[in-house]
């Protein structure tokens, strides 16, 4: 025998809890996942805040220790780390450093916990200092965004930007809760309420169209701020993206990335406008993009390519950007193909559309086909 064979499997479970003013004395549930994960001795707990919740909750510090005052076998960290919203904590090793430093200056060891309360930025930041500090420190989501609750801070991907790509340095590591609190949601700016809804777009297009279906009927309700409709469009979407990793490909083994429809142009679209443009907000027009290729390159019915566009309209959402230009194959914008696939290795995969609620991947993009595509669209925004 000249060799030895080993295999074998991990089990991860976590569970996404909904609820409301998570920190209010009378809500048990974050008291009770942490008391039914105790032992014997006391366990630290880190909390790190993305500074515009902190900004919209100031009250949030002196609410989480009151909360810590009926735990007594959990010790919290006193100092809470602030790190700012949006890419920019990304964009930095920065911050990542300081929260390494801050486990190694607060004893945090393996079975502490590392609590990130912010939008899908800042947890993944957060996730990946976990990650990596001691090989893996229990991380908790608290995502206070649209976004976060409906899919990043529900799946088990952690990063942050390097070398001027999206998600260069990061990890796959599942956290261990999460908790979706609504009232979060009642201080978002109206851009970033609407920027989360684009990726429920993008996960009824390719999986559910009766949720698609839904959407189109309530995106009035939904524009207008809506809480009950948001409500049933997070936990529906957090669903879909949830049974997707449990029944797929988890950490992207292979070179498939079925959930990320729209999304080669739009993580270059961030880049390309200096992250001035919202996730959301490029998911959307890379959505638009990617309906309107389906449609021309004869996968996808013309009246539903209109269907989607009028819906991301009804939304809020621009179509398209003078960034998503595409004139020939020099275009800035289609250096995201290669990006995307380089992420990846192994060929090129794109999800494109059948029927809505039916995704299907092809292996090339057309760039002829993609310059009409670009044009199909600008004309449909200018109408509309």
């Amino acid at each position: 025998m000249n060799h030895l064979q080993q295999a074998f499997s991990v089990r991860f479970e976590y569970n996404v809890f909904f609820t409301h003013k998570l920190f209010e004395p009378a809500n048990p549930v974050f008291r009770d996942f942490l008391n039914g994960v105790s032992g014997e001795e006391a366990k630290k707990v880190f909390f790190v805040v993305d500074g515009g919740v902190a900004a919209c909750h100031p009250d949030l510090p002196d609410q989480i220790t009151n909360y810590f005052s009926d735990l007594p076998a959990f010790t919290l960290i006193r100092e809470i780390m602030i790190a700012p919203g949006g890419e920019s904590c990304k964009n930095t090793e920065q911050y990542f450093y300081e929260i390494v430093r801050a486990v190694d200056r607060f004893g945090i060891d393996r079975h502490s916990y590392i609590v990130a309360i912010g939008g899908g930025a800042v947890l993944d930041l957060v996730g990946y200092a976990a990650a990596v500090s001691h090989r893996g420190i229990r991380h908790i989501r608290i995502p206070t965004t649209v976004l976060s609750q409906n899919d990043s801070g529900v799946g088990v991907k952690n990063g942050i930007n390097y070398l001027g790509k999206k998600n260069f340095l990061g990890s796959f590591v599942p956290p261990v809760a999460v908790f979706n609190d609504s009232f979060f949601l009642t201080t978002l700016s109206d851009a970033d309420w609407r920027s989360g809804i684009s990726e429920a777009v993008k996960v009824a297009l390719i999986k559910d169209s009766a949720f698609f279906e839904w959407i189109k009927k309530n995106a009035g309700a939904l524009a207008s701020r809506d809480m009950e409709a948001m409500q049933y469009l997070i936990k529906r979407c957090a669903a879909l993206h949830m049974e997707h990793i449990r029944g797929g490909d988890p950490f992207e083994m292979g070179s498939s990335r079925p959930l990320d429809f729209g999304h080669w142009s739009a993580h270059k679209l961030e880049q390309l406008s200096g992250f001035g443009i919202r996730h959301g907000e490029a998911v959307a027009m890379g959505i638009a993009l990617d309906s309107a290729y389906s449609f021309l390159s004869g996968m996808l019915k013309e009246e539903d390519a209109r269907d989607i566009l009028s819906v991301l309209t009804a939304l809020g959402f621009a179509l398209t950007h003078p960034l998503m230009e595409i004139r020939d194959g020099e275009s800035p914008i289609l250096k995201g193909l290669n990006e995307f696939r380089e992420h990846l290795g192994g060929r090129l995969t794109i999800m494109l559309l059948s029927a809505i609620g039916s995704g299907e991947e092809t292996h090339e993009l057309d760039t002829d086909i993609l310059i009409r595509s670009v044009q199909w669209v600008s004309s449909f925004s200018s109408k509309h």
